[in-house]
């Protein structure tokens, strides 16, 4: 059976290692089997708990909406649309 580090399951998975680490400390991923090498703990990941993780990520919330993404999906805009500044009113001149 094949075992893979923390490093080794983040780059099948695509994502960053800080983010892996963070999943599995935050309760967000489960967390797979540790071995202690030493004064090191490492997370030993198999295939098939990298795999439940795929099926998990995109069911988590990576980050909060501003303010602004939420107008743009009340008001039906396109993603990335400018948003609408007021217009400047020029002087006149005497």
């Amino acid at each position: 059976m094949v075992r893979l580090s923390t490093t080794q399951a983040a780059r099948k998975l695509g994502i960053h290692l800080d983010t892996l680490a963070h999943y599995v400390a935050v309760g967000k991923v489960p967390a797979p089997e540790i071995i202690q090498v030493g004064k090191r703990i490492v997370h030993m990941w198999t295939e098939e708990e990298v795999e439940r993780v795929r099926k998990l990520l995109p069911k988590i919330a990576n980050g909060r909406k501003t303010r602004y993404q939420k107008l743009r999906e009340k008001k039906g805009a396109q993603p990335g649309a400018a948003v609408p500044h007021k217009s400047r009113k020029t002087k006149k001149k005497k």
